[in-house]
């Protein structure tokens, strides 16, 4: 019987180096993003950042998930997106230089790493490359929003599951998503806005259909583009 060797994870200069924005830098620069950089770990549930609070730092993920969400008055959760390993958020608060409009926590344990705003905005001047990669993201950004607002009012629960999965394959959002999708039935549930017996039935209906495969630590997708295109017949 073989055992499963835990997956090495990268360490925070890996990581950097590995950001999607990295290449477009010059040595000088990546110099400076290293030196600036630091790690924090945040553990399962934990708060990687609060609403109503200053956004002195852009946030990345070196390992782990974590999820965008608000809570209204009465405690109810709304989740907005989640966010993978290598990937980065929180540049449009530091751009418009306001408070924090939602709170980010970790769907499992987590290490963030954080680039100061002085950092992030001495980048912004002086590498045209790196404005040009923000004006990306932010389109990308705003045309995901665009669509989970739409799969919110417009979709049933079971393409609202695919939908969310094939989310994480947007490569400029997302750079580092695998085949093998390290996320849970539970996660997958906060994320498509279903509880975890109905998203456990959305994602028995994709398998069915082939799109996927529940796998050992997370599921595995099988055909990517099936899953964008997926509609429930009613």
């Amino acid at each position: 019987m073989t055992t499963k060797q835990p997956t090495q994870q990268p360490t925070l200069i890996e990581s950097l180096h590995a950001a999607t924005w990295a290449p477009v830098l010059t040595p000088e620069q990546m110099a400076r993003v290293e030196a600036d950089c630091y790690e924090v770990f945040v553990p399962k549930g934990g708060f990687v950042c609060h609403k109503g609070e200053v956004v002195d730092h852009w946030v990345g993920i070196v390992s782990g998930m974590v999820k965008m969400n608000n809570f209204s008055p009465n405690g109810k959760s709304v989740t907005f997106t989640g966010v993978p390993q290598g990937s980065w958020f929180g540049e449009g608060s530091l751009l418009k230089n306001e408070l924090r409009k939602y709170d980010a926590m970790a769907l499992r344990d987590s290490r963030i790493a954080r680039m100061p705003a002085d950092t992030f905005n001495w980048l912004l001047e002086t590498s045209l490359p790196f404005t040009r990669f923000l004006l990306m993201q932010l389109n990308e950004r705003l045309g995901q929003f665009i669509g989970m607002v739409e799969n919110e009012r417009l979709l049933d629960v079971d393409t609202r599951v695919a939908r969310c999965l094939a989310g994480l394959f947007n490569t400029q959002l997302y750079p580092g998503t695998e085949h093998l999708v390290q996320i849970s039935q539970e996660e997958v549930g906060l994320l498509s806005g279903a509880s975890r017996q109905r998203a456990n039935q959305a994602l028995q209906v994709l398998e069915k259909q082939g799109l996927l495969r529940l796998d050992y630590g997370g599921i595995r997708i099988l055909d990517l583009d099936g899953l964008r295109n997926f509609e429930a017949h009613t």
